[in-house]
């Protein structure tokens, strides 16, 4: 269970939200934005957990009795949050649009709320229009606080002792499945309560950005990606990725690497205060398309990261966003060779008031582990 980085503010501040947009009430279920809320990680069951936050009421959270004694424990717990449980007889969906009452006309909605969940809210409250929350809350939750700022600086400094300890795990002979397995161990070992993912793309496998493990049997040579992430017991997610080599690597691979490398400095040297993301992307696609692989990069150069490992802003052509103090988001731009191999280079970076600083520390160069 993880004790999340909480602060009594932002039930306020997403109800002011709420207000500024005419929305009667946000209707959060079980979630990032719960857990951000409020510090209760809700199971994602059928039966319904819901925060309930009207403009013009207070704040209250249904949850089915058997879950009640998990919201007290939480860090929800110790709010000023009535919490209202139904039993296995009780229709949830009735129990809150009865304590709304009438006059709710546009009801806000969690993103990632079941289909089933938005159809019955639609069926208890037929006459609100339905929007959605992150509308309302991805503005609050990608400007961090100095308190979550170094939470994310905490999470990073565990991945990148992971990454120290990749000669443990990577050696000719071994499957990627097997030294995923011991990785995903040292991540708990090294800080983490819950391992997010694990790529381990060896040679060939490089080329495909979201590889899944495999069986395939690491070579001698091969360049090999490692992505990895996990969540923190303060609810915050780490997310870094480094390139190894078995022994030294094949020279068309040092070459595209070069590459990628400037692009990633590239892009880190551009972002700071009143930059837009888009700009943050560019600076990193026009030294991987100057070096003549600019169709080998088909992902944007990065995301935002907090509760989740991906969330705004998100650091792609097209989003005009400036980047403001306290965004924290990675730099990951990646070339990638069908059938040869890849390449990533990722940190984690927090916008600060002159520039940015990096949460991951470690050698941006790839590390060749020895083979003998």
């Amino acid at each position: 269970m993880t004790r999340a980085v909480l602060s009594p503010e932002r039930l306020a501040s997403a109800r002011a939200a709420a207000e500024k947009s005419d929305v009667d009430v946000l209707l959060i279920t079980a979630g990032a934005d719960l857990r951000w809320l409020t510090g209760y990680d809700a199971l994602p069951l059928e039966r319904l957990t819901c925060l309930v936050l009207p403009v013009g009421a207070q704040p209250f959270l249904v949850a089915p009795a058997l879950e009640v004694p998990a919201v007290h424990a939480s860090p929800a717990g110790s709010m000023d949050l009535e919490v209202v449980g139904w039993t296995e007889t009780e229709d949830p969906y009735a129990v809150i649009a009865d304590r709304l009452g009438r006059g709710i006309d546009r009801i806000a909605l969690s993103n990632q709320m079941w289909a089933e969940q938005v159809l019955r809210f639609r069926e208890v409250l037929p006459e609100a229009e339905q929007s959605l929350a992150a509308d309302l809350l991805a503005d609050l939750r990608m400007r961090k606080s100095p308190e979550e700022i170094d939470a994310l600086r905490r999470a990073g400094a565990a991945i990148d002792r992971v990454h120290a300890r990749m000669a443990e795990f990577l050696s000719p002979g071994r499957t990627e499945r097997a030294a995923g397995r011991e990785i995903a161990t040292a991540i708990i070992d090294e800080g983490h309560v819950g391992v997010d993912f694990v790529i381990v793309a060896s040679g060939p496998n490089g080329a495909s950005p979201h590889h899944e493990l495999s069986d395939r049997t690491i070579e001698a040579g091969d360049p090999v990606v490692v992505d990895i992430g996990g969540t923190t017991a303060e609810g915050y997610c780490s997310d870094c990725t480094r390139m190894y080599t078995l022994g030294e690597p094949p020279p068309e691979f040092t070459s595209y690497f070069r590459v990628l490398h400037d692009a990633q400095l590239a892009a880190c040297a551009q972002a700071r205060p009143g930059v837009t993301a888009e700009s943050v992307d560019a600076a990193a696609r026009n030294v991987i398309e100057a070096g003549g692989f600019g169709d080998s990069f088909i992902h944007r150069t990065g995301h935002g990261i907090g509760v989740e490992s991906h969330e705004q802003p998100y650091i792609v052509a097209g989003n005009q966003l400036p980047l403001e103090p306290g965004m924290v988001f990675s730099i990951e731009p990646g070339i990638y060779q069908p059938g040869r191999s890849g390449a990533r280079i990722e940190d984690i970076v927090v916008c600060t008031d002159t520039g940015i600083e990096r949460l991951n520390t470690t050698d941006r160069d790839y590390v060749v582990l020895g083979v003998g």
